[in-house]
């Protein structure tokens, strides 16, 4: 479906001198050109009479019309310098014009109001209409002008800046300056300056103002928005394809000049790309009245908006789409039939009289007045080779179009004799082939050409509405176009696949195809490259033989493209490829073609055939391994595609896509490629230990870049299974990577035994404890604490450790789905349960310690310590003194002591002990404190509450119940806290019982 923002249409064509600035008056289009004339330039509609003063057409229309514009008057000697910028000031009626200085001229009549000399040499400005302020910037001083609302301007202020100015605007009360490579805002009361934030390093500052008030500030090619006070809004940022010259904004749509093609974006996040306009060598961006003017060096464009979805509703309606199109306006106006039936004879005669002559632009020009179809002017290109159509009428028949031909040409039309067809087209054969020599000259074909070009606009635009119109009738589920009734019905929307159902289609596709032809007959192949980048009819098959013939693989290259041939396209630039790098490439080869063609012709097609991309991304993976990588990246081509299609035609290169998929985002892999990614390492890492092994070299220090690789993905990714990796594990090698597994698997004893008895590493051992210990805190698992009285156990009990190590892991290595163990069941035990421990430490008490407390140090299910084989052990009594020194904070006291043997010498203890002891008496000192302060606050209570029990209440005989109004006598009462209201026992206990009943019933309604 065609979408666009805006309609692209040239209102000038062509100016004799360079346009160095263009604003708008109403309907008009002032041009200030590099002679240092104004033009005033007009509709062709409302021209009318070339002396029309200029309120004239202001009044006729308020904005600019999409037609050709003619010029309408000359000012010679506007500006003595090239024209900066002008702006009409529609509330006050003046222009405004920065030239050599900033002139104010008064509208209609373009009379000068005011200079302000001291604005000479100034190189920017911004004017707040509301206010009537003037800033511009000159060298390194920006100065403040205010209009005083009759024919002057009085200056407020003059303020100066680090460096010369590129670019301004108001910002409420102050102005936003950009200056060097940074964007400041500049009080415009006191001078002072605050630096908003550094702009690009590529492009100059530029500073727009929004219709909101905010501002879109440019930092190369993102565009940033802040608001008055220079602070970032967090509204995401507008990121270009290049960085911008000038930009329009019109909501809801920003209009960025870049450096190839105009580019259109909508304001609303995430500010997404609407509409590219390609047109070269583009100047400067106008907005005009909700048009856009685009400045080429002798042309003006202009682009004007088309509502949302308004053409779409239109076309489903009516179903007559080219009276919604605006570009219709383009169509000279006929009065009536039968005039345009005399203009057409008369045209088509006078253009054959020219061409026979060898007038050939003239008879082109004639053509086109006449309005002819194309394929009757094509008939005089032999040569060229046009599709066949059912629908277009033969070029023959318009030989007796109007009936009457040579009847009108004598009598109605006043023209002579001889405009009638010579006796000349007789011909005898030598002067018959000297003319189809002339008919494919260089001249001939240079003014078919510009014939063509002109028609082109108009036949493209009716063939897209034509396809835009099916794509709605699909949508709509109407496959019906009332065009005519024996028109077919259409059933595709692909426009190669689908056979040509329509005249206007059937049009386009006759003119591109002879365009191409003869573009490159006159040896314009960039000119024909540009045609098929476009939206363009080119039949596939016609085009393809002519290019081929002549070898031009370039534009072959587009056409397949155009016509979405990617299979095509991608054969031919493969064999290209091999061709150009072949010892002797073919001498029809005019340049070199790379495998990098091949990567950059798949990136646009990766989210609609991935498969093919992959198929032919296997060609080049070897040669650019790294680009066809960050290609299936950028591509968003799913990875357990890409994994299995690398498997099968690539085994070498999935290890280096799986680990740049891994490096971008560790969560963007899943955990099946998690998995086959450290299966393929495990896979090298094994044929490297055996191959090592069957040598008796085998050392387990050894390690080598895969393995190194391998110990790193398995502790930093936990997608993989455990469980499967340590089955291919060998008995007795690669114990670190055991380790690490057991750890994933909860299995710390074993992961520890291997760390101290297998490795013989402690480090490695409290490091392990370390990592397990704090993740315990970032869970909150307090049972994670008795790791360290586990690595404990290792060292006290090496021999029992040591003695089921085997037996285990071939345990586990036999359970498809091992149990995880629990560490201990002490994870429960409050805070005043553990500083009891502590104080039984300090007491020595260590009668005291529950059979939970003793179970609480044991982890992966271990029964109790057998303290005969613990005498018997050779216990590494020095590991366990250091252990305790350098993690006495994170183990259980109590816990601790009770495991050591009672040999182990008090001395040995005080690096744990010392510290230890002191933070219990620390504590016990705190609560001390808190306890002595509890018991104060509790005596003051209780003081408080025998105060209060002293107050007394007398009754006497006069003493009135608050409830009843009785009096209380002899009865039992009840005070109320205040000690003032006194009431019967029974009524306070029947007013109680009510308020519950009450507030019950309140309750059940709810």
């Amino acid at each position: 479906m065609v979408h666009s923002a805006y309609d692209s249409f040239q209102l000038i064509p062509n100016s004799s001198t360079r346009i160095d600035a263009i604003e708008s008056y109403g309907s008009t289009l002032l041009l200030s050109c590099s002679d240092g004339s104004l033009r005033i330039y007009a509709p062709e509609s409302s021209s009318g009479d070339q002396r029309s003063p200029l309120p004239e057409f202001y009044s006729q229309a308020p904005e600019l019309k999409k037609e050709p514009y003619v010029l309408q008057r000359t000012i010679n000697g506007f500006s003595k310098k090239p024209m900066v910028a002008m702006e009409v000031l529609h509330s006050r009626e003046l222009l405004l014009s920065l030239s050599e200085s900033i002139a104010f001229h008064r509208l209609p009549n373009l009379e000068t109001l005011a200079v302000i000399t001291k604005a000479k040499g100034a190189n920017a400005y911004s004017w707040d209409d509301r206010r009537g302020f003037l800033c511009f910037a000159r060298q390194k001083r920006v100065c403040i002008f205010r209009h005083d609302g009759g024919r002057g301007f009085v200056e407020v202020k003059d303020m100066g800046v680090p460096d010369t100015v590129k670019s301004m605007s108001w910002c409420g009360e102050n102005i936003c300056l950009g200056i060097r490579r940074e964007y400041v805002i500049l009080n415009a009361t006191n001078g002072a300056l605050t630096e908003v934030f550094p702009s690009g390093r590529i492009a100059a500052p530029l500073v727009v103002s929004l219709p909101s008030g905010e501002l879109l500030l440019g930092k190369d090619n993102i565009g940033v928005f802040v608001d008055q006070n220079g602070k970032l809004l967090q509204e995401g940022r507008v990121c270009w394809s290049e960085p911008p010259a000038a930009l329009v904004v019109e909501k809801p749509y920003a209009v960025g000049l870049l450096p190839r093609h105009i580019e259109i974006r909508s304001l609303r996040n995430p500010y997404p790309l609407i509409q590219t306009v390609v047109l070269r060598n583009v100047r400067r961006l106008h907005q005009s009245a909700h048009v856009i003017t685009v400045v080429l060096d002798n042309s003006v464009y202009g682009l004007f908006p088309v509502p949302l979805g308004a053409q779409i509703v239109q076309l489903t309606a009516s179903g007559n789409f080219e009276e919604a199109l605006a570009l219709c306006k383009l169509l000279p106006p006929e009065d009536s039939n039968l005039r345009a039936a005399k203009e057409q004879s008369i045209h088509i005669r006078y253009a054959h009289y020219l061409f026979e002559n060898g007038s050939y632009e003239e008879a082109m020009e004639h053509f086109f007045a006449s309005q002819v179809e194309i394929n009757y002017v094509l008939s005089l290109y032999p040569s060229i080779i046009l599709p066949k159509s059912t629908l277009i009428a033969d070029p023959d028949t318009y030989m007796d179009i109007g009936g009457d031909g040579p009847a009108l040409s004598r009598d109605s039309s006043g023209l002579s004799d001889d405009m009638e067809p010579s006796p000349s087209l007789v011909l005898d054969s030598e002067e018959s082939s000297d003319l189809e020599s002339r008919k494919m000259s260089h001249n001939t074909l240079m003014a078919l050409i510009k014939f063509l070009q002109k028609k082109r606009f108009g036949v493209v635009e009716r063939a897209a509405a034509e396809g835009t119109e099916e794509v709605v009738s699909d949508v709509v589920g109407n496959n019906f176009v009332s065009y005519g009734p024996g028109r077919p019905k259409k059933t595709t929307k692909g426009r190669t696949n689908a056979p040509i159902g329509s005249v206007a289609r059937d049009t386009a596709a006759i003119l591109d195809t002879a365009l191409l032809q003869a573009l490159l007959l006159t040896g314009q192949p960039s000119a024909a490259l540009e045609l098929l980048k476009g939206l363009n009819y080119c039949d596939a098959k016609i085009c393809e033989e002519f290019l081929l013939e002549r070898n031009q693989y370039v534009c072959l290259l587009e056409l397949y493209k155009c016509n979405s041939m990617h299979r095509e396209a991608l054969k031919l630039l493969h064999r290209l490829v091999e061709e150009s790098n072949s010892d002797n490439p073919p001498a029809e080869l005019t340049q070199k073609f790379k495998p990098e063609m091949i990567i950059d012709y798949l990136k646009p097609i990766c989210s609609t055939d991935p498969m093919l991309v992959l198929e032919f991304s296997m060609l080049v993976l070897e040669k650019c391994p790294t680009q066809t990588i960050e290609l299936f990246l950028s591509g968003n081509i799913p990875a357990d595609l890409v994994n299995s299609y690398l498997k099968q035609h690539a085994p070498n290169m999935q290890t280096t896509y799986l680990e740049l998929m891994l490096a971008m985002n560790e969560n963007s892999i899943s955990g099946n490629l998690q998995n086959e990614m450290v299966q393929i390492y495990l896979s090298e890492v094994l044929d490297w230990y055996t191959d090592l092994n069957s040598q008796q070299k085998w050392d387990e220090k050894t390690f080598s870049p895969t393995r190194k690789k391998l110990l790193s993905t398995l502790e930093s990714i936990s997608g993989y299974n455990p469980e499967v990796l340590l089955k291919r594990l060998p008995p007795n090698a690669l114990y670190e990577e055991r380790a690490i597994l057991l750890g994933k698997m909860n299995q710390h004893e074993l992961a520890l035994s291997i760390y101290v008895h297998k490795l013989n590493v402690p480090e490695l051992a409290l490091s392990y404890c370390d990592r397990v210990y704090e993740s315990g805190l970032q869970y909150s698992a307090k049972s994670y604490g008795n790791i360290y009285l586990t690595l404990l156990q290792i060292y006290l009990n090496p021999r029992k450790t040591t003695k089921n190590f085997e037996k285990r892991i071939n345990n586990l290595t036999s359970n498809q789905s091992p149990v995880v163990p629990k560490l201990g069941s002490g994870a429960t035990k409050s805070r005043a349960r553990l500083s009891r421990k502590i104080a039984e430490i300090e007491g020595a008490e260590m009668t005291r310690i529950s059979q939970s407390g003793t179970d609480s140090g044991k982890s992966d299910g271990e029964t109790d310590i057998d303290v005969a084989e613990e005498g018997t052990s050779t216990i590494m009594l020095d590991k366990v003194i250091d252990l305790l020194g350098r993690r006495w904070d994170r183990i259980n006291g109590a816990q601790a002591l009770r495991l050591l043997p009672r040999e182990t010498k008090l001395k040995n203890l005080l690096p744990f002990l010392g510290p230890l002891l002191r933070k219990s008496s620390e504590a016990y000192r705190n609560f001390s404190i808190i306890k002595n302060l509890r018991e104060s606050e509790n005596l003051q209570v209780k003081d408080e509450l025998f105060s209060q029990r002293k107050n007394t209440v007398k009754i006497t005989g006069d003493s009135m119940c608050s409830l009843c109004n009785k009096k209380i006598g002899t009865s039992v009462f009840a005070v109320y806290p205040n000690g003032k209201t006194i009431v019967h026992f029974v009524c306070f206990r029947d007013s109680q019982n009510m308020k519950a009943v009450s507030k019950g019933s309140l309750l059940r309604k709810r």
